[in-house]
């Protein structure tokens, strides 16, 4: 009986993958088979280093991108064919989020957030698609948030923590392009999709109080639970799946 869930040889390439969520899609994708490069503007050096030693069956190779350049962008893409002949798994992860305000977002933190998170999604999902469009298949993953769906949780002030407007509007962009492509790309082989999680225990949430009065699982999320989510989306299992927003928050963003 063939295993649906089985990434065996597929080739994935995983921006913002130096730590937390990306780490851990990494991971999830290695420990089903596959190749995995791990792509982040710091040195993925650690997270290189934990998937060698754990699947040793799984080629690891990483590489330090910055998402918001575009040769840097498509010169990573470019590597990654030169060796594995073949891209089949893109997870755009990297992200920055930006806690200010509406009175007191600067330029700077608007154009972080919308150039890391909306652009570089849109720069490697541009330079990837050629190459799954010759080889007729491909998986595209995005990963926004519920911010990108709700606004970001409710706060009693602008310094209570909760993630910005350029923050939730990038996002929200993420959601937007997912489909986009999906509709676009869908003929040629190439499924698009985006996981949206809530509230993730991961290194950048270490400071921040969430209030889960109206959340169904009232607790914060894990990193491995996002990238669970991943390996589904890219695995033969989600074949007839594009399009969609895969909500992994706890129940926050119902409805």
């Amino acid at each position: 009986m063939t295993d649906l869930f089985d990434l065996t040889g597929a080739v994935a390439l995983v921006t913002g993958a130096a730590r937390g969520i990306g780490a851990a899609i990494c991971e999830q994708l290695a420990a089903r088979g596959a190749h995995v490069v791990a792509v982040d503007v710091a040195d993925p050096a650690d997270t290189v280093a934990a998937l060698r030693a754990a699947y040793p069956d799984s080629t690891v190779q990483g590489l330090s991108v910055d998402v918001r350049e575009r040769t840097q962008v498509e010169g990573a893409v470019a590597q990654v064919l030169e060796r594995f002949g073949r891209l089949d798994v893109l997870v755009n992860n990297a992200g920055t989020a930006s806690r200010s305000g509406l009175p007191g977002i600067t330029d700077e933190e608007w154009f972080r957030d919308i150039d890391t998170n909306l652009r570089g999604t849109f720069l490697f999902c541009q330079s990837a698609q050629p190459a799954m469009q010759a080889q007729g298949s491909g998986r595209m993953i995005n990963i926004s948030s519920i911010s990108g769906i709700m606004g970001g949780p409710s706060s009693g002030g602008e310094d209570e923590g909760r993630s910005g407007p350029a923050y939730a509007a990038s996002k929200g962009g993420i959601i937007a392009l997912t489909k986009w492509l999906a509709k676009e790309l869908g003929t040629q082989g190439i499924t698009v999709n985006s996981v949206a999680p809530g509230p993730i225990a991961t290194p950048l949430t270490e400071t921040v109080s969430y209030d889960f009065s109206q959340q169904v699982l009232p607790r914060m999320g894990r990193p491995e639970e996002i990238g669970a989510a991943v390996a589904y989306l890219a695995s033969p299992g989600a074949g007839y799946v594009t399009g969609q927003v895969l909500r992994v928050c706890g129940g926050a963003a119902l409805g």
